[in-house]
């Protein structure tokens, strides 16, 4: 029995291709694989240093609210009321957050009150009683006499023919008193103290 064998394949063995690559394109291809790691470093750089300005502005915002909210603050102050002692057109007093919580007020205190009668806006008026003092006011039939109860304060507008103040609302809870006015800032030829009203 003879077998025949192919050979062929012996003889002529499969030739391997070489895909020679050109310099200029690894050249190019080195320079723009470090171009966009360069840009990938300059990337991470921006969005670090961004992430930590907007820390720091966070923080400072922080600041910003608990100093406005818990210790100091100016505000804008208009309107009838506290004539003469204020303006008309306007004043910015700075604002004490902190001494009312602790019961530091006093007769004669310039002080920033939540209205009993509308949540939304605030009264500038001046403490004319404590608790325990008994205040007299004019009414329609007369003069009334009333004691302000523990935790509330009488508080009126300096301009008693035009402000609406404890001789129409009542005595005041201390947890409506924002803060108190203690200087005048704005217009700057009235800067200064607001005075010691009552206390001579």
């Amino acid at each position: 029995m003879n077998l025949l064998t192919n050979t062929s394949s012996w003889s002529n063995p499969p030739t391997t291709k070489t895909i020679s690559l050109n310099p200029l394109w690894l050249k190019n291809q080195r320079v723009a694989e470090r171009m966009w790691a360069s840009k990938l470093v300059q990337l991470k750089s921006i969005a670090k240093e961004t992430v930590e300005r907007t820390i720091i502005i966070a923080r400072f915002l922080c600041l910003l609210h608990v100093t406005d909210t818990y210790l100091f603050s100016p505000n804008l102050v208009h309107g009838p009321s506290m004539l003469p002692t204020l303006n008309m057109r306007g004043d910015v007093l700075m604002v004490d957050r902190f001494s009312h919580r602790f019961g530091k007020v006093e007769l004669g205190d310039v002080v920033l009150v939540t209205s009993p009668n509308n949540p939304k806006k605030v009264l500038t008026k001046r403490v004319l009683g404590l608790e325990g003092d008994a205040v007299s006011f004019n009414v329609h039939d007369g003069l009334k006499t009333l004691v302000v109860p523990k935790g509330h304060v009488w508080i009126q507008g300096d301009n008693v023919y035009v402000s609406n103040d404890s001789r129409h609302f009542g005595p005041v809870p201390y947890g409506l008193i924002q803060g108190k006015a203690f200087c005048r800032i704005w217009p700057l030829a009235e800067f200064g103290s607001l005075g010691d009203w009552g206390r001579d």
